[in-house]
């Protein structure tokens, strides 16, 4: 039964993934899913749970796509950021996108675990990227930037001034020639 269970969630989580939020109804949900709401509360026991169960899914999903290691060490800053703008940015993550800002919506009205959620990824990015500039101050600054590159990429669907920003913020300080090393 819990094979069953397990399968359920993922394809509730694939269906929310699909409509880019968490507020579809059970009844349309079962239907995406090939189920029924009976079903659903059947395995899940309420809405509220099955929404808990599927965030906690999206967050190991997160976790492995963005964790430590992700990238040989020695990898230039410059080559990971852009990696990572390819990768969040692909028509494949669109429906992840829109479904982590519902989620981050559910935040900004008040919900704990929305919040928690949020505050995760920020916790995953930041152990991600710290591997690659020491820097705190830089890190925090890379990570604004870039979240508010996907927002911007959300709202008009071009994520070329993402890149620029995220490149240019990555590259290689001018050197000095007049400094003494």
């Amino acid at each position: 039964m819990s094979g069953d269970r397990d399968q359920l969630l993922e394809s509730c989580l694939a269906a929310f993934i699909q409509a880019g939020t968490l507020d579809l109804s059970l009844d349309l949900l079962a239907k995406k899913v090939g189920s029924s709401k009976r079903m659903l509360i059947h395995y899940f026991g309420s809405r509220e749970n099955l929404e808990v169960m599927v965030m906690g899914r999206l967050e190991e999903r997160l976790r492995d796509r963005f964790r430590v290691g992700s990238f040989p060490a020695g990898t230039p800053l410059r080559a990971v950021v852009t990696a990572l703008w390819e990768q969040t940015t692909s028509l494949e993550s669109r429906g992840v996108l829109r479904l982590i800002m519902d989620v981050t919506r559910r935040g900004w009205s008040g919900s704990a675990r929305a919040k928690r959620f949020y505050k995760e990824q920020q916790r995953l990015w930041i152990e991600l990227l710290k591997e690659f500039q020491p820097d705190p101050a830089a890190v925090e600054a890379l990570l604004q930037l870039f979240q508010g590159a996907v927002l911007a990429y959300l709202v008009t669907g071009n994520r070329e001034p993402g890149r620029r920003a995220l490149v240019g913020m990555t590259k290689d300080p001018p050197v000095d020639e007049n400094i003494q090393r």
